[in-house]
């Protein structure tokens, strides 16, 4: 806990939190409260997300839980934003958390022993560094870096016939465009934008999908 976090800002729980996460909503509380209270002390999120810390990010991660399966890596998972938040909605499923940076490491680790995520491995590493014989299922990434340079780094991370799952912002469509001699070169096919939310989310979520051969 710190005492410089200034809880009176955070963004009230929005209701349909609850409908998202189900019997899994405590803990998305708790995890909510947690980089509330620390996150901007331990340079996780910025002083400005707190009024917004539900909708800009919890939701906006949630809201793709229905879209993983199998054995999924977060690339770059950073403050647990989606990897912590889609491993409480999604305990099926089994997550590996890949982050270099050890402060951020720490707290992922912390995270998933007080929430008890059992579906969860933190791992330090780069992407390029991550080996997995059989490869994931799926790959998935929030806000780590424009989709020209996130292709080469999850790609090679997918079993033949996974997916990319990437959670982008409004210019998807154009860094879609942007990059097609990476889409061409990793062998990515039905390359799409998919919009979530819709109705249901003040914000909407839109996510890259493709299938990797």
């Amino acid at each position: 806990m710190t005492e410089n976090a200034d809880l009176s800002q955070v963004e009230s729980e929005p209701s349909v939190a609850a409908e998202l996460f189900g019997e899994r909503i405590d803990a998305a509380r708790a995890f909510t409260e947690a980089l509330a209270r620390e996150g901007e002390e331990r340079g996780l999120i910025g002083p400005l997300e707190l009024p917004r810390l539900w909708t800009r990010h919890i939701l906006n991660s949630v809201i793709a839980a229905p879209l993983f399966h199998g054995a999924v890596a977060d690339i770059g998972s950073g403050a647990g934003l989606p990897g912590i938040v889609l491993a409480i909605a999604r305990p099926d499923v089994q997550w590996t958390l890949v982050e270099p940076m050890e402060r951020r490491v720490n707290w992922l680790n912390e995270q998933v022993d007080a929430l008890g995520l059992t579906n969860v491995e933190v791992l330090r590493a780069r992407a390029e560094e991550v080996r997995r014989p059989d490869g994931f299922d799926v790959v998935t990434a929030r806000a780590v870096s424009a989709l020209r340079t996130l292709i080469p780094l999850t790609a090679p991370l997918v079993r033949d016939g996974g997916e990319l799952t990437l959670l982008k912002g409004m210019n998807a469509e154009n860094e879609i465009e942007a990059a097609q001699k990476q889409i061409k070169k990793f062998r990515l096919s039905d390359v799409r934008v998919e919009v979530l939310g819709e109705g249901v989310l003040p914000e909407t979520t839109r996510v890259v999908r493709a299938t990797v051969r």
